[in-house]
């Protein structure tokens, strides 16, 4: 009997994926983790077919034709969605491999947020008036937070300038600064928040990735900032470039952003194309 006989046939169903999707609500997984996984796991139930029988051929005929597609980048992200399903389900030989991507060793110019342009898109917020937004992007670009730990930026922590982040079973704490203290305070008075989080929506929900997004692009065309800069996580991007321009402390800057693997952190060190052909000339090594 072959190798390929001794196998259990893999079949994938709307239950076994609804099954995954609570396995990954049970891990504390974050909302925005979840729709993604279940987006890319759905998108591949659907290219199966009829023929909903799971193999790692089909898997990397599949892989070949997002290669086709989609950036590296993009398509390393729908693998690992589907590697961990495969693993979840016990379903280890139908397990890929992701993409080699060769890392670059700058940042393009066109998407890097700068200092002088978030500053216009600060002035922008405040003059028309959207004053949650404003304070929103100052704490973000000020601590260098993801978006999805806003929400433990409290009344309560102000008093600390210490909070306290607790997600995917992690904890940490973020430093924030007398000023920035001060900011949020007056933010806080302002809209009569007594406790809990100080961003939220008009539900007391905390805002999501979504609202923020939504509000910034609107800034765009007034601050007069290329929209595929503007985004929030650019702005945890320009914390960190800042950062480590400043102190050139990698191994601190992992320790803020949060990163448990230090090669994570690598990209926020890259300088622009333009910067480093200016490293190269200085070298002097063309007569």
């Amino acid at each position: 009997m072959s190798g390929k006989e001794n196998i259990m046939e893999h079949r994938i169903s709307i239950s076994s994926i609804e099954d995954f999707r609570v396995k990954l609500i049970e891990e504390e997984r974050s909302l925005a983790t979840i729709d993604k996984y279940m987006r890319d796991i759905r998108f591949f139930f659907q290219w199966l077919g009829k023929e909903n029988v799971v193999e790692k051929e089909k898997v990397i005929a599949y892989k070949n034709e997002l290669v086709q597609k989609y950036a590296m980048a993009s398509v390393n992200s729908i693998l690992a969605a589907l590697n961990s399903f495969f693993k979840g389900m016990g379903w280890y030989d139908c397990v890929v491999r992701s993409v080699k991507v060769q890392r670059e060793a700058f940042r393009t110019k066109e998407q890097e947020l700068t200092k002088a342009e978030y500053y216009r898109l600060l002035n922008a917020a405040r003059e028309k008036g959207n004053t949650r937004l404003y304070h929103i992007m100052q704490t973000i670009c000020s601590t260098g937070i993801r978006v999805s730990e806003l929400q433990f930026i409290t009344v309560e922590s102000l008093q600390t300038k210490r909070a306290t982040v607790h997600l995917k079973g992690k904890t940490r704490t973020i430093l924030l600064t007398p000023q920035l203290c001060r900011e949020l305070n007056r933010y806080v008075k302002e809209n009569h928040l007594k406790t809990g989080s100080i961003f939220i929506t008009r539900n007391g929900k905390p805002v999501d990735r979504t609202n923020i997004l939504h509000d910034m692009k609107a800034l765009c065309e007034k601050a007069q900032v290329s929209r595929q800069k503007v985004f929030p996580h650019n702005l945890r991007h320009l914390f960190a470039c800042t950062y480590y321009q400043l102190e050139k402390d990698i191994t601190h800057l992992a320790d803020l952003l949060g990163h448990s693997n230090i090669n994570t952190t690598r990209i926020y060190t890259l300088v622009s194309c333009e910067e480093q052909e200016k490293q190269i000339e200085m070298l002097g090594l063309v007569l």
